[in-house]
């Protein structure tokens, strides 16, 4: 089974792709292809899909049993230990700014100690 996302692509990239999966929601690709095709197909997207972004889920034998790929996508995966997890860039406007310093609980403890 093969999922693939797009975001921003070309409507001709859209139809290009109907011919192997079926689009269940608007830029939601999914199908059962050979690997040759999820081949030529990513080749595909990575050819016509310029500034958009794209994501693609397919099986693969491995731990989880599935595997990814990218193209222009703000979340990536990293490897922990064999186990692929996504890791979503920090936004610094709802970070919240570390004061310098001790915190609150630390600083109790450190009272209670010199008493």
């Amino acid at each position: 089974m093969v999922v693939l996302v797009l975001t921003a692509c070309p409507a001709g990239l859209r139809g290009h792709l109907t011919r192997w999966l079926m689009e269940i929601s608007p830029g939601v690709f999914v199908g059962q292809v050979t690997t040759r095709v999820r081949e030529l197909m990513w080749l595909r997207v990575l050819e016509l899909c310029k500034d958009g972004k794209a994501i693609m889920v397919h099986p693969s034998n491995n731990e989880q049993g599935l595997e990814y790929r990218f193209h222009r996508h703000d979340w990536l995966p990293e490897d922990f230990d064999g186990i692929w997890l996504m890791r979503r860039p920090a936004d610094p406007d709802r970070t919240p700014a570390l004061r310098p310093g001790w915190s609150k609980a630390s600083q109790v403890r450190r009272a209670r100690r010199t008493k």
